[in-house]
């Protein structure tokens, strides 16, 4: 099939090369443009842009997908079908009625449940148990076309966004080919989301800020769901300390309210130990096992103890 494809991040990458390697004619790939990174805000290409140069693919970044100019463009590259994975912008009707096959979409959930920016993240976030790709036939609602095909895994109980966005990258491309063969034979059948929906926001730097009010069981989720971008903190005596690896612990904690002599506060260190130490939550206990605090690298628990001095009741919260 002659396809356009649209994509940006690394997400996306996997889906472009299964596409290359099966022999579809790539006519074009669209991504976003390229925006300066890092701390010397030098310019970089998107990941699918690398990709494509590498491939030999001809390479499009329209700020706005919907000017004319880009419209009459890809009209003029006729594709049957376009293939989108993470592209970052909404199609409009025009491009999503060009094609023959129409748009296809790759996206990282089993729909309805999580559409939008971060499915991956926020099934970390909110303890699912499974997820999965699904391929869907795009309208012009938000993740809300028909489904084409479905494949489901599951989500480990020390699984980060980062490790899940791993697996889920490689499942979208030899599920993509099957739809496309099915297309192309006429033989695919498109099947309307039922069911419950939910969203899935876009992720913000404030959404690491750890909020020690809150269950322990919640911000342990939180603080895998969001690494490796864009990551969980808090701070203490001033400095900010990025949180990467932490545990419910089974010690039995005062309940925050308790004013009794010793009570412990949420974000109050309850107790250090070798090899990790211990903060009081909303609801029990977290144990800390890595982190990096403020112009250092990340670490263990251990190896950071071992240079820093903790106390009971030493309090984790806002930067003062």
């Amino acid at each position: 099939m002659r396809i356009i494809f649209m994509g940006t991040p690394d997400f996306a990458v996997p889906v472009l090369a299964a596409l290359a390697e099966a022999g579809h004619e790539l006519a074009a790939a669209v991504t976003q443009p390229d925006k300066p990174k890092g701390r010397g805000r030098e310019v970089r290409y998107t990941p699918v842009k690398q990709k494509a140069l590498a491939l030999g693919i001809p390479v499009y970044q329209p700020a706005r997908v919907k000017e004319p100019e880009f419209l009459a463009e890809l009209s003029r590259l006729s594709p049957d079908v376009i293939v989108v994975a993470a592209f970052g912008q909404i199609l409009p009707e025009a491009i999503l009625r060009l094609p023959p096959y129409g748009c296809v979409n790759v996206h990282a959930s089993l729909l309805p449940k999580y559409r939008g920016a971060a499915p991956i993240q926020w099934a970390v976030i909110n303890g699912e148990t499974k997820t999965g790709i699904t391929i869907m036939q795009m309208d012009k609602g938000l993740d809300t076309g028909d489904m084409l095909a479905k494949r489901e895994i599951g989500i480990a109980p020390d699984e980060t966004g980062g490790s899940l966005h791993d697996k889920l990258s490689v499942l979208g491309g030899p599920l993509l080919l099957e739809v496309l063969r099915d297309l192309e034979a006429g033989r695919c059948e498109a099947v309307p989301q039922t069911g419950e929906s939910s969203y899935a926001s876009q992720l913000k730097k404030e959404m690491g800020r750890i909020d020690w009010r809150r269950p322990a069981a919640e911000i342990e989720r939180r603080i895998r769901g969001l690494s490796p971008w864009p990551g969980t903190y808090t701070c203490l005596d001033g400095r900010t300390w990025k949180i990467w690896a932490a545990e419910v612990c089974a010690v039995k904690s005062a309940r925050p309210d308790n004013t009794e002599s010793g009570a412990v506060p949420c974000g109050g260190i309850f107790a250090v130990e070798k090899d990790r130490f211990l903060v009081q939550t909303g609801e029990g206990i977290l144990a800390v096992k890595e982190l990096q605090p403020e112009g250092k690298k990340r670490m263990t628990a251990e190896a950071f103890l071992r240079g820093y001095s903790l106390e009971r009741g030493m309090l984790l919260g806002e930067k003062g």
